[in-house]
Parts: C-alpha cells; sequence; structure tokens
C-alpha cells in the first residue's frame, strides 16, 4: 500500500488524518513545520504529501516549491483559505490538489485515491511507453520527461496533462474538457488552473517559452500539441 506523508502544525488534525488513512491500509508518517516536511520527503521515498499552507519555520508553499526541486511526488495543499487566487499560487508552487479546511475526510481519500491512481497509471496505457514530439520526450512507465536530452521534473498533474496532449497531437482541448479528463471531477469557476499548468509546462519544456513551439493555444477554443 502507498506510504503517504502528512505534515500539519495542527497536531489533533494530523491526528486524525493519519488515523483514517491507517486505517484504509496506508502507511503514514508525520511533520509539523515546512522545514521537516522537505527533510521527509528528500529521504522517505514517499507515494503522496499532504501539506498544510500555513506552518512553522517554512510555510506549505515553500516547502512545495523545495519538494519539487527533487521530487515529482503528488501533493496535496491543504488551507483554511479558500480564495481561487491561493488556489493558482499553490499550483503554480508544484501542488497537485487543493482541499479547503474544513473538509470531509472521506473527500480527502478519494483525492488521495485519485492522485496515487493517476501516478500509478499515468491514466492510460499504451502499447509503447516511450512518447517523443521534437526535443520533448515522456517515458509513461517511469513518468519521467526530458527536454532536449535533460531531465525535466514534472508534477503528477503536469505529467498526467502533458502524456494527454503527446498522445493526441493536433487535437484542440478546452480547459474544461482538460480539467474533466486529467483532474477527473469539476474545478467550479477554476478554469485558471488549467492555464497555470499550461504555463508551467511552457516553462519547463519549451526550449522559448515566451514563443512555444508545441504547447499551443487556440485562441477562443483551448490547447493543443503540435506535432512536429
Amino acid at each position: 500500500m502507498a506510504k503517504i506523508l502528512v505534515v500539519d502544525d495542527e497536531k489533533v488534525l494530523v491526528k486524525g488524518i493519519k488515523f483514517n488513512l491507517e486505517h484504509e491500509g496506508y502507511q503514514v508518517e508525520v511533520g509539523y513545520d515546512g522545514e521537516t516536511a522537505v527533510e521527509l520527503a528528500r529521504t522517505g521515498d514517499f507515494d503522496l504529501i499532504i501539506l498544510d499552507l500555513m506552518m512553522p519555520k517554512i510555510d506549505g508553499l515553500q516547502a512545495c516549491m523545495r519538494i519539487r526541486e527533487f521530487s515529482n511526488v503528488p501533493i496535496i495543499m491543504l488551507t483554511a483559505r479558500s480564495e481561487d487566487a491561493d488556489k493558482i499560487i499553490g499550483f503554480e508552487c508544484g501542488a497537485d490538489d487543493y482541499v479547503t479546511k474544513p473538509f470531509n475526510i472521506l473527500e480527502l481519500r478519494a483525492r488521495i485515491r485519485a492522485l496515487l491512481r493517476r501516478a500509478g497509471s499515468g491514466g492510460q496505457k499504451q502499447r509503447d511507453n516511450r512518447l517523443r514530439i521534437g526535443h520533448i520526450e515522456l517515458d509513461t512507465d517511469e513518468r519521467s520527461a526530458w527536454k532536449d536530452g535533460e531531465q525535466v521534473y514534472l508534477t503528477a498533474k503536469e505529467f498526467d496533462l502533458m502524456e494527454l496532449l503527446m498522445r493526441n497531437p493536433g487535437r484542440v482541448y478546452s480547459r474544461e474538457n482538460l480539467l474533466n479528463i486529467v483532474w477527473g471531477y469539476e474545478y467550479a469557476g477554476e478554469f485558471r488552473t488549467v492555464d497555470v499548468h499550461i504555463r508551467r509546462l511552457r516553462e519547463k519544456l519549451e526550449l522559448d517559452p515566451a514563443n512555444p513551439a508545441y504547447l499551443l493555444t487556440k485562441w477562443g477554443v483551448g490547447y493543443y500539441l503540435k506535432n512536429g
């Protein structure tokens, strides 16, 4: 069963999450500040990390960015804030999902299962585990990515989004379609989530992010990947 790291300075909340996840069969380790989250993530080989936004020493956003320097492990952010702007910042820092407190533990468990399922399978299987267009290459078994031969770390959602586009070059997807396919549930009023992830993919994979050659926009419609 998957190994999960839970980090929040609310010890009672951490205890409750740990109890529920262990009851589901997950292996759970815990921490109570951002620095501990980074240290454990570096050495613990986790399948998923749950991070609180507001924590001592360094906050969840900083911890998330530091973890992204060496790992593409799926990350769920917990926060008492519900503003769309805060969620967008979380996605820009590398988070894969966002749960607002107070939350139903059943919802959290569903989000965890969805992320682990996508991280484990990449969403779909194919005959060839290597996808390549121009200087961009994905290995769908290892869930790894390269730009011009140099490995690039993608978050779980970034990888899923890129894989979908690379499997369907030339097909234009609306933001709503991408949310439904990649995220798997409704993000009401948060279509900018897709924009953020596309921008991050351009920054990570395009040779010139300001003038992308492959991750293109069909104005008024959506996004697509140019083949060759």
